[in-house]
């Protein structure tokens, strides 16, 4: 499917059964992209972190999932309200057992990741290419 650049977003509130919207938003986002179940799949990780690790999972509190795709690049971003740490890669065979599989997952199949803190928010995203 041709079409130009995309990018949309969505707030949905920190609870962990929004999460579901949101794979849902990003799989009608990308539709039949060949990279896009994989990016559901990662984006549901990190939306799981934001509610788990963020202040965005107390009561009243958001995440806003941003879809972009431009040329062979699918980019999602998932900003929340911060938490006490910042997003960081577990060694891949420690402590996996209770979680933990989210970052070790992105970082495997991501081209690349990153995160970005903006006063009490942080911004975790990832790139994939797609053909």
């Amino acid at each position: 499917m041709a079409r130009g650049p995309v990018r949309e977003s969505v707030t949905i509130a920190g609870r962990p059964e929004r999460v579901a919207v949101a794979r849902a938003f990003a799989a009608a986002v990308l539709g039949q992209h060949s990279a896009g179940e994989t990016a559901v799949l990662l984006l549901s990780e990190l939306v799981t972190n934001s509610v788990r690790h963020s202040a965005s999972g107390l009561p009243g509190r958001t995440v806003t999932v941003t879809v972009l795709v431009a040329g062979e690049v699918i980019r999602v971003e998932v900003a929340d309200q911060s938490g006490v740490t910042v997003p960081a890669l577990r060694p891949g065979g420690s402590g996996l057992e209770g979680g933990g599989r989210g970052l070790y997952l992105v970082d495997c199949l991501a081209a690349r990741w990153g995160f970005e803190q903006v006063g009490r928010h942080t911004t975790t995203w990832f790139e994939l290419q797609h053909r």
